[in-house]
């Protein structure tokens, strides 16, 4: 008999099984970690996009909040509080609607572009900066507040 040097098919498939189960849960990890990220900018974005409203509420006479987040970057603001990305309105992962109200408050609602995948949590703030968060569907002030 002579002797076959290499790998069984059995050998090889069991190989193979192994390396997709690995790549499995590191494709898992990596998704539910930049899901995570981007929830956590969204909140950033949040205080950012408050703290530029107070501040546009401060440096104007009479008092006023931005009617739009477009008055809060060039050429209406200058220098701007916020970049013109944000001011779009999307951001990683994130939809951002602003609502002026009247000349003392607004709301700001931060949803997901899809839900479930770039983010499960939707937030709310207004000009109270108590950022507030639900789960599947659109935040209000009722939410409970983010720690």
């Amino acid at each position: 008999m002579t002797k076959r040097e290499g790998f069984t098919l059995v050998e090889i498939m069991i190989v193979l099984a192994i390396v997709m189960t690995l790549a499995t849960l590191v494709v898992s990890s990596v998704l539910r970690a930049r899901h995570n990220a981007n929830e956590m900018a969204a909140v950033a974005a949040c205080k950012t996009i408050v703290t530029a409203c107070q501040n546009f509420y401060a440096n104007n006479l009479p008092h006023t909040y931005p009617a739009s987040l477009s008055d809060l970057i060039l050429p209406l603001s200058n220098p701007p509080y916020i970049d013109s990305v944000l001011a779009s309105g999307i951001k990683q992962g994130y939809n951002f609607t602003y609502v002026f109200i009247d000349a003392e408050s607004f709301t700001l609602n931060a949803d997901p572009a899809v839900s479930g995948k770039t983010g499960s949590r939707h937030f709310f703030v207004n000009e109270s900066d108590v950022i507030r968060a639900k789960l599947d569907s659109q935040a209000d002030p009722a939410d409970p507040a983010v720690e």
